[in-house]
């Protein structure tokens, strides 16, 4: 079967809504939440944990993104190719761990409404839930979770900006930290990795180019740059956040445990910080519920049919039972911080998976997966894995 020709407008649109797709569906409240809580932790030492895992989410990405858009399937199935049964483990894994995230999403969505009205967090976590609900019953639902994810995302960089801007950080400082810090911490390290290029996330915008028709070798050169972009505005944000935080721990603040990134916010900014908190914080929040919602779902279309033929209803069933789970067991702070260390832990997997894929001509056909692609994926699985296991063993 032939590659549909896509117009070059749209194929750019998909593109950078791929690339926006899965940067906010890792600019989540989980996020907010690690970044600032290492930050008071770390202080200054954290920049190298982020410069350091910026690296590995550039090798695990581009290495899982390339190999999808080359075989033009989805990752389950390449897993299901390589043994039979491995799709299932894969998608179980995908699944739980997408599941372990969207309540913290649907939870953060909550603290952030329930903040500008007079609703309960609950109240204003179910209310976000039917937001996000209602953007997959829109007619055109890909091109408006496209858009969607693309002006949330500017939005929030750019709110972003401002904190950091007049929180006065000591940047000198926490370049010099980044490339000669004191320590690095493992646990924040395979957290904040999870949190970014881990779990469902690894595979959001790779998924999302297969649905709009991006696929083949001719398309890996705007494949990758879509993956790097992504990467790329990820990591804006997590340095404007760490810079912000370290610039209020800096002068003596103190973050408050039920809800430290506000505590960056309004420490920075006052009252107008609180405000740009709650739009933050809720717009990384759905993104992340649309994100987190459609991808899990995507891992299930292939392996079971009534979700093929009900991809719609499937996603609000996924919205609804995280959101359930969150009324019932609450704690968002803690689920927030699991969420990361959960899907660190299968990031090793994944990319495994796609590496071995990489290599077997049934899959990828004719193409020859770069050398250097492979030597780097290959140390991001030994970094992960052994970071993921000190980790634990470590807690």
């Amino acid at each position: 079967m032939s590659t549909p020709v896509i117009p070059k407008s749209n194929n750019r649109s998909a593109l950078l809504g791929a690339a926006f797709l899965m940067a906010t569906s890792a600019i989540g409240p989980g996020f907010l939440t690690q970044t600032a809580v290492f930050t008071e932790k770390q202080g200054a030492n954290f920049a190298a944990v982020i410069l350091l895992s910026i690296l590995i989410d550039i090798g695990a990405q581009v290495n899982v993104w390339r190999i999808i858009a080359v075989s033009g399937r989805r990752a389950q199935d390449i897993a299901t190719m390589i043994v039979p049964g491995l799709g299932w483990v894969l998608t179980t894994a995908i699944v739980i761990g997408g599941i372990a995230f969207n309540v913290g999403n649907v939870a953060g969505a909550g603290l952030a409404l329930s903040s500008v009205l007079l609703l309960t967090p609950l109240e204003a976590a179910i209310t976000s839930a039917m937001i996000g609900i209602g953007l997959f019953l829109v007619k055109e639902a890909g091109q408006a979770m496209d858009k969607f994810a693309q002006w949330l995302g500017f939005l929030m960089i750019g709110l972003m900006f401002y904190v950091a801007w007049v929180s006065s950080p000591p940047i000198l400082l926490a370049m010099q930290k980044a490339v000669m810090p004191d320590k690095i911490d493992f646990f924040s390290l395979v957290t904040i990795v999870g949190g970014t290029v881990g779990g469902y996330i690894t595979f959001a915008g790779g998924h999302r180019l297969l649905d709009a028709g991006i696929k083949g070798q001719e398309q890996l050169p705007q494949v990758t740059k879509s993956a790097v972009t992504g990467i790329i505005v990820t990591s804006i944000m997590r340095i404007l956040l760490f810079t912000a935080a370290l610039g209020v721990v800096s002068a003596g603040a103190i973050l408050h445990a039920s809800n430290p990134p506000a505590s960056v916010f309004y420490n920075a900014a006052g009252v107008l910080g609180v405000n740009f908190f709650a739009i933050v914080m809720w717009s990384a929040a759905i993104t992340s519920v649309v994100g987190s919602a459609y991808t899990s779902v995507s891992f299930l279309r292939s392996l079971i049919p009534f979700v093929e033929a009900n991809q719609k209803i499937t996603i609000v069933g996924f919205i609804t039972l995280s959101t359930t789970i969150f009324a019932i067991v609450g704690k968002p702070i803690t689920l927030l911080l699991l969420a990361g260390a959960i899907n660190g832990f299968i990031l090793p997997l994944a990319l495994t998976v796609m590496l071995i894929a990489a290599y077997k001509s049934t899959i990828v056909g004719t193409y020859k997966h770069p050398w250097w692609l492979t030597v780097f994926g290959v140390m991001v699985i030994i970094m992960m894995l052994g970071s993921s296991i000190y980790a634990l063993l470590k807690k």
